[in-house]
């Protein structure tokens, strides 16, 4: 693993393992996990796999957001000589942040820590480090917003092997409303602002709880890289339909 992989993988973990005991009273913990499987037969054979993993704590001085993506395809393609099936989509993101809550809860301080392998994208990986300032404007029972603004620094690599780490102004916002009792939109933006390199991450979403703890998900994540090779796109997009298991 390469010295910039270590120290991002070195934050995540501490992002993770923030310690219970540095909290007064622990207050409720929430893990959702979501699953998509799409298959396809016939004139068009493909395979297509996401899935996720998302979860927040709230200790009494801290409260600490976790997120796992993945995805995954396999296209089936015809040739002169027969038929193939390649992969065409391979990508991972992992990221955790923790908030220290000020003398006023909803003013925080807040540490990030991301790592994104997308084997089919101009980069090799891309990780972000950063520190800064989180404030939740408002938190009720209907809706709820925060945002957070700090500097960083970004480590990436091309995928001829060029450097492009820099450092970075990040800044995030999400928002959520309650539709009804059982459904609910949210909304994640996010753009991290570096001198070889922008970086912009969308996610919207809308749910609709089936049963108990088991609802339906559908989502647009948006990708957008400001410098990429000639002839790359600088946005890309997933849209999946999933199913989500509120573990607790």
């Amino acid at each position: 693993m390469s010295p910039n992989k270590a120290s991002i993988a070195l934050v995540l973990c501490a992002l993770f393992a923030t310690a219970p005991s540095v909290a007064k009273e622990k207050k409720p913990l929430s893990m959702d996990g979501e699953f998509g499987l799409i298959i396809t037969t016939g004139n068009t054979e493909a395979t297509s796999l996401s899935a996720g993993l998302s979860g927040t704590q709230e200790l009494a001085d801290w409260s600490n957001e976790y997120s796992l993506d993945a995805l995954y395809k396999q296209d089936k393609v015809s040739s002169g000589t027969g038929s193939t099936t390649e992969t065409t989509a391979q990508k991972f993101f992992l990221s955790g942040q923790s908030n220290y809550k000020l003398t006023k809860e909803n003013q925080r301080l807040f540490l990030f820590g991301s790592y994104e392998d997308d084997r089919f994208s101009d980069f090799k990986y891309q990780s972000t480090v950063a520190l800064g300032w989180n404030q939740k404007l408002w938190d009720n029972e209907k809706s709820k917003f925060s945002y957070s603004v700090g500097p960083g620094y970004s480590f990436s690599e091309g995928q001829d092997g060029t450097d492009l780490n820099s450092v970075i102004v990040r800044a995030a916002l999400e928002y959520s409303h309650k539709l009804s009792d059982t459904a609910k939109i949210k909304q994640s933006l996010s753009s991290e602002f570096g001198e070889a390199n922008t970086k912009t991450r969308s996610l919207t979403s809308v749910s609709a709880t089936i049963n108990g703890a088991l609802s339906m998900k559908v989502s647009l994540k948006l990708d957008h890289n400001t410098d990429v090779d000639e002839g790359s796109d600088n946005l890309d997009t997933e849209t999946a339909v999933t199913l989500v298991y509120s573990f607790f």
